[in-house]
């Protein structure tokens, strides 16, 4: 009786001993949880070999933080600018994160240069590491051919500290930089052909084509080279529309009827003939990417539901949809270029085949030879309304310039 009472005993003992180490190494575990982070090492995001440790960084790349106490992360700051993380992606040793896109370096403070700062409820840490910025990109330019006077604002990314800049060849030494880099605005005083080129501390602009050129590659600049054939009204002179190069043709379509197709009707419609090749043959075998569309544009009113079509020779086999209000932000905000002529680009990889009964929706082309097919010249803007609600305004708007230009 006495041994099985001692066993009971010894039993009670063991488990009781069990449940307190339990106790104490979960309390340890809470303790690690919920500690200062500790980053040890960053790694580039990729798969192995190319997963390698890294000792600088540039603006939107994903890295691999390395260390202790990281799977609780609250705040993740590069260069004191913190970002948007999924945790999911966390684990006590590893959290994959990238760096925000763009970095204002010149309002950074000096304690904040080189910085990856990261915090959980029990504390936080900074890990040193060089933050650089990246190469200059460009986005767009507001105004290829802008006339004397005009300002000119050209947007992209890392456009700061800024050491060169010229536009068509033309040297600029007043401009005005937005502080986050991804603007720069100048006054244009000589109007020359030539590229635009940006030269920053981390690299350089340089582009394939000219600004204020109004032949290479022109279908038609309703001056010089080619004509419209019919469709809409031309000018050279309508009050709402300053700041022209010469002729240029006006959509005025009224308030469209849901599923108004009819792209014929007087106002709707720019047809142009005569107009030169879109790719000479010698550039037939290059991508397809390589090259776009661009054309000025004058939008004085407001933009909403109406589609512009873009074809080539009446062929709707590929087609461009150009609907900017759908890009303002909120599906009611109308578009607007208040007067100014802007300059629309549309890659050649956005005329596409029609899908599920929906035109320039499919598939892009995979060749210039492939979207160009026969070999005519004529270029076609048709303004429809291919939903099923009335369009919140009509479109009235000028168009010029309209050419094929090379951009890689």
């Amino acid at each position: 009786m006495k041994k099985i009472v001692s066993n009971r005993v010894n039993r009670l003992f063991f488990l009781s001993m069990l449940l307190i180490i339990t106790m104490l190494t979960s309390c340890n575990n809470d303790e690690d949880s919920n500690g200062a982070p500790v980053i040890t090492e960053v790694r580039n995001y990729a798969a192995a070999p190319n997963d390698t440790l890294v000792n600088k960084l540039v603006p939107g790349q994903w890295v691999v933080l390395k260390g202790s106490n990281l799977k609780n992360l609250v705040k993740i700051a590069f260069n004191g600018v913190s970002v948007a993380f999924d945790g999911g992606l966390f684990s006590d040793e590893y959290a994959v994160v990238q760096l925000p896109y763009v970095i204002p370096f010149p309002l950074v403070p000096e304690n904040q240069l080189n910085t990856i700062e990261v915090a959980t409820a029990g504390g936080s840490t900074i890990f040193n590491i060089d933050i650089v910025a990246g190469p200059p990109l460009l986005a767009a330019i507001s105004n290829e051919n802008p006339v004397e006077g005009e300002i000119v604002t050209v947007f992209g990314t890392n456009l700061f500290l800024i050491s060169e800049l010229s536009f068509g060849g033309v040297a600029i030494t007043d401009y005005v930089t937005k502080e986050d880099g991804t603007a720069i605005s100048f006054p244009v005083s000589t109007i020359t052909s030539g590229p635009l080129k940006i030269v920053t501390a981390s690299g350089e602009i340089l582009t394939t084509f000219k600004v204020n050129d109004l032949t290479t590659g022109m279908l038609c600049n309703f001056d010089t080279i080619g004509n419209i054939a019919w469709g809409t009204s031309t000018s050279n002179n309508d009050p709402a529309f300053p700041g022209n190069h010469g002729w240029y043709p006006i959509l005025d379509t009224p308030v469209l009827t849901a599923g108004n197709g009819a792209w014929w009707e007087g106002g709707r419609s720019i047809n142009i003939e005569n107009g030169s090749e879109w790719v000479s043959a010698a550039d037939l075998n290059l991508d397809i990417d390589q090259f776009a569309l661009k054309f000025e544009l004058n939008v004085p009113g407001d933009w909403n539901g109406i589609s512009m079509f873009i074809v080539r020779d009446f062929n709707w086999d590929y087609l461009a949809r150009f609907e900017p209000w759908k890009l303002t932000g909120t599906k009611t905000a109308n578009f607007t270029t208040k007067g100014k002529w802007v300059t629309v680009t549309i890659p050649l990889t956005e005329f596409r085949t029609k899908k599920d009964g929906i035109d320039g929706t499919g598939n892009s082309a995979t060749s210039l030879s492939e979207l160009f097919g026969s070999k005519k010249k004529t270029i076609n803007f048709f303004a429809v309304n291919t939903s099923d609600k009335e369009s919140t305004t009509g479109l009235r708007a000028g168009v010029d310039n309209i050419r094929i230009v090379k951009i890689k």
